[in-house]
Order: C-alpha cells, then structure tokens, then sequence
C-alpha cells in the first residue's frame, strides 16, 4: 500500500515477499506513476529475488535504482527513482479546441503514452465537430429509442381501396429510400472524428441507428398490403447521389440534417396527419421525433460553425448552388410522389377528395419553404440568403 498523495515526493510500497513474476511490479508501477519523474518511491520486500530483479528492471524501464537497505522489520527497503519518461496527463477533461491525432482511441483526459502510432482522424477541430449541445443531445438520444415491433400497433393495419394503398406503398417507399441516404451519409464521416469530441461519434451513431429503425418501419409498412415496394424515380436518385459529394463535415451536415432532414420534418408530420391508420401514424409520430433530433445537431452545429468561420456561409450556399445544378431539369416532385400524397391527403380517388387532397399537397409545399427559411434564419442567414438557399433546396425534398 502506498503512504503518500498523487504527485507527492515519495511513495512507500509494502510488497510483502512477491517478486517480479508474482505480481510485485503491479504495486510499483503504480506507485511510479504516483510521483514526478525524479521522486522516490520505497519498495519494502522480503523477497530475496527482489534484490537482483528489481534493479535489472530499473535499468530496463530507465528508472535510477538507488540502492537496497534493511527495513525497520528487518526486511529490504529498494530505493527507486522514477525516470524521465513521464505521460502527459491532461488537466482537465475539456474537450480540447484542436485535437491531436496521436492520442488515438485514447478516452479525453487519459495518460497518453509516447510512441504511439498516428491515427487517420482529420476532423480535429471542436468549433467544426462539436456543438455545446451534443452531449445533452446525445442523452436525449440515449434515452428516446424505440421499438419498430412493440411500439407500432402494426395490428391496426387493414386492407385499404387499391388507389390508396398503392398510395401509402410510394410514400413509404420515398420515405425509406431517403432514410438509406440518411444513413449513409454520417456514416462516411464517424470515423474521421476524434475521440476527443467524443459526444458527437456518440449522437452520429445513435442517428443511423434511428435511421435503420426508419428504414425498417417504412419498408415494413410498405409491404403490409402483400406486395412489393414502389418505385424509385430518377429526380430522387440524383438528388441522394449529390449527398455523397460532399468532403466537408459541415457542409454534408447542412445539406442533410437542416435542409433535408429539416424538410422531411415537415413530410412526416403530413403523414402523420392524413394517414388511414394508426400503425401509420404512430410510425411517422416517432420518426418525425428522431428526425427533430438530427435537426437540431444539425442547426447546432451549423450554427456554432458559422460564428468561427467568417467564409462558411458562403461556401455554404456555393454547396446549395452546385446539388441544385446537378438536379437541372428537374421539373419539381417527383410526380409519382406528388400524385401519391395527393391521394394520401385525399383518402380516396373519387374527384372531389382528389381535388382536397391536391390543396393540401401544395399547402405542405408552401409550408416546407416557409419552414425552411425560419431554420436557415436560425442558423445564421440573413432574411434574403436564407430565402434563396430554400428556394434552391432540392425538389426531392431530402
């Protein structure tokens, strides 16, 4: 046992008879790391062995044996001097303003041995990785997970007229194509974050985990009524390719969780609203849920970025600028996804309902831009910037 405070001068160690293959050095490593390089710390043993292999030990650990003695009991009292070789210790578990890709996996705040191997790690950055929210995010994420077969009442599903059905099969089919990208997306970039920000790898996970849950309540919904899932358009799949260009944490960041994510926001709580039963409804309640979440770390974030870098704006907006010239031509919604929550809205296919159901599609895209605009305003745009930067926001909504 040791008789002195972490960083004192001199530490005793009463090894009784141990010897070196018999457990001694876990007493004296220990109490090595108790003092600064040059403190002594006392080995007290009546291990005769302790005499020659504790001493070789000193020499080969580069630690200054200074002698052998009797003990007060009669014993052996070693002398060592701890050597030079010291591991930095942090000062405070902070999450550093730049994080050094040496320290590895090693958790914030650790003793860092040198030597180690750098690590492949490049978002080293906290104002572009972490957000002062992520941590109570994180919690909230931990804490607000669900499961796709207890908490849906998938009994509540029934048979629907042929028109709707095939409705609520494009919706879910959309929804679940748009969650894969989703998915995907942060994934390209959890491990490139340091385990210094370790909140952030935390939430990102969390989010594909969410997203994957998505994924499977959409599908799962999709194929209730016995056949196969819809169709996948063109406009879509260009819009969730462009969501792979981007190198940029932060820029990804904003493309999918403020704008996208921000704008499915919106096309959940639609379904939620207009959806014939209750399973649906459920199923959009909670993924509207999640997706606020990843909302939220993605205005966190953009945010926090913005007021450290006076040129991210506008690098921002050149990002909006390009997707939306990958998707030239595109002649808004997809049709089959416009016609399909035309008839989800409507209930039916009998005219008049269809003509309802139509007002309210154009209602939830006006809606979609006027959300848009007050979350870019909340990020950091100006009243023009944030105007435009919704307007040229993908006809795909994702």
């Amino acid at each position: 046992m040791s008789d002195s405070a972490p960083g004192a001068g001199a530490v005793a160690v009463d090894a009784g008879d141990l010897d070196l293959g018999g457990g001694l050095l876990a007493l004296v490593r220990p109490a090595l790391d108790r003092v600064a390089p040059g403190g002594v710390v006392a080995v007290l043993s009546s291990s005769r062995a302790a005499r020659e292999d504790l001493p070789a030990w000193c020499r080969a650990e580069r630690h200054a044996y200074l002698g052998c003695e009797v003990g007060p009991a009669g014993g052996d009292r070693h002398l060592v001097a701890r050597g030079p070789h010291d591991v930095p210790r942090a000062t405070d578990a902070a999450p550093p303003e730049t994080a050094d890709a040496a320290t590895g996996f090693a958790p914030r705040g650790a003793g860092v041995e040198p030597g180690g191997p750098a690590y492949p790690f490049t978002l080293l950055a906290r104002d572009r990785v972490l957000p002062p929210e992520t941590a109570q995010l994180w919690a909230q994420a931990a804490a607000s997970q669900w499961d796709a077969n207890r908490d849906v009442p998938w009994h509540t599903v029934r048979p629907l007229p042929p028109a709707l059905e095939a409705a609520v099969v494009q919706v879910m089919t959309f929804l679940a194509e748009n969650e894969l990208s989703a998915l995907y997306v942060p994934a390209r970039f959890l491990p490139r974050i340091h385990p210094a920000y370790v909140e952030t790898a935390q939430l990102l996970a969390a989010q594909l985990g969410d997203e994957a849950r998505h994924i499977e309540v959409f599908l799962r919904r999709a194929r209730a009524g016995g056949g196969p899932p819809g169709v996948s358009s063109a406009t879509t799949a260009r819009s969730l390719r462009s969501l792979l260009d981007p190198e940029d944490f932060t820029e990804a960041t904003f493309l999918l969780s403020v704008l996208g994510e921000g704008t499915f926001l919106d096309l959940l709580r639609f379904v939620e609203e207009h959806a014939p039963d209750e399973a649906t409804g459920v199923l959009a309640r909670r993924a509207r849920a999640d997706e606020a979440r990843h909302v939220h770390f993605g205005l966190a974030h953009v945010r926090h970025a913005l007021a450290h870098d006076a040129g991210l704006a506008r690098r921002l907006e050149d990002a909006v600028r390009r997707r939306a010239a990958t998707l030239a031509g595109a002649d808004g919604v997809p049709p089959r996804i416009a016609d399909a929550l035309t008839i989800l809205a409507a209930r039916g296919d009998d005219p008049p309902s269809v003509a309802r159901g139509h007002e309210r599609y154009r209602a939830l895209l006006n809606e979609m831009h006027e959300a848009r605009t007050r979350r870019l305003a909340s990020a950091g745009f100006d009243a023009a910037g944030a105007e435009l930067l919704s307007a040229l926001h993908t006809p795909n909504f994702m």
